[in-house]
């Protein structure tokens, strides 16, 4: 298995009212795709932070394999919902995906 996590900064430029609603749009369609995308086995999307924390969003997700992985980033439904819902509101992206043992 692989796990695929993924914390985003939000642009600045976005009130507080309109984060608060950019990440919960990102929870709930990032969140739908688990039954969607073959290969993706779970997917939790964090979006109340702490206040020591230096990200806004954070993605955690277990898929069955490296190809699933791979299958998952080009998936139609995945895209859609990454250019509709997180690229156009994010500034900052890191990710790190590992073999889960």
């Amino acid at each position: 298995m692989v796990r695929h996590v993924i914390l985003w900064k939000l642009k600045e430029s976005l009130s507080e009212e309109e984060k608060r609603k950019v990440s919960a749009d990102m929870k709930t369609n990032l969140e739908d795709l688990v039954g969607k995308v073959p290969g993706l086995i779970s997917l939790e999307v964090g979006i109340t932070p702490l206040a020591s924390s230096n990200a806004d969003v954070m993605l955690d997700s277990v898929l069955e394999s490296e190809e699933a992985l791979k299958g998952y980033a080009v998936h139609p439904d995945h895209v859609h919902v990454a250019d509709t819902y997180v690229r156009p509101y994010t500034e900052i992206r890191m990710c790190l995906d590992y073999e889960k043992n």
